[in-house]
Parts: structure tokens; C-alpha cells; sequence
């Protein structure tokens, strides 16, 4: 994890596109602003969490549900050569 200090109204940029702004430090509360495309989804790490935890994740595959064996044909049908 990269670990930056930054002071009041100073800004972090992330890949060219996304800027962390401190907007307001308060005790032991900093408030931020984020600007981002609007593609880029941007969570509080709580709802991130309950987001995923409340969707199947789309990166499992899901077993598909098991089928009987093919059944196997009676004796009198097997093959006989002349």
C-alpha cells in the first residue's frame, strides 16, 4: 500500500483521470473529494462490501446442475458381427 500525506485542499491523481482532494480535515475525521469519470464506480469501502456481498460474484462460475449418466443400452442390444 503507497501511504501519502497531504494537507488541506491538496490532491492525489490516480491514472491521469481520477483526483482525491483533501476538502476538509476535522479532528480525527477527513473529509475528500473525489473526481472521476463516471464509468469508474467510487464506494465508501462499507458499501463496496456490502455491494459484493449481497451479488453472486460474476468471476465464479456457477456449476451447472448434475445430470444422470447416459444409460446404458440393454444387453440383448449389443453389437454382434456376422
Amino acid at each position: 500500500m503507497l501511504v501519502l500525506s497531504r494537507k488541506k485542499n491538496e490532491s492525489i491523481v490516480i491514472n491521469d483521470d481520477i483526483t482525491i482532494v483533501v476538502v476538509e480535515i476535522r479532528g480525527d475525521k477527513v473529509r475528500l473529494g473525489v473526481d472521476a469519470p463516471k464509468e469508474v464506480p467510487v464506494h465508501r469501502r462499507e458499501v463496496f462490501d456490502a455491494i459484493h456481498r449481497d451479488s453472486p460474484d460474476p468471476t465464479q462460475k456457477q456449476s451447472a446442475p448434475l445430470s444422470p449418466p447416459p444409460s446404458s443400452p440393454p444387453a440383448s442390444a449389443e453389437n454382434t458381427q456376422p
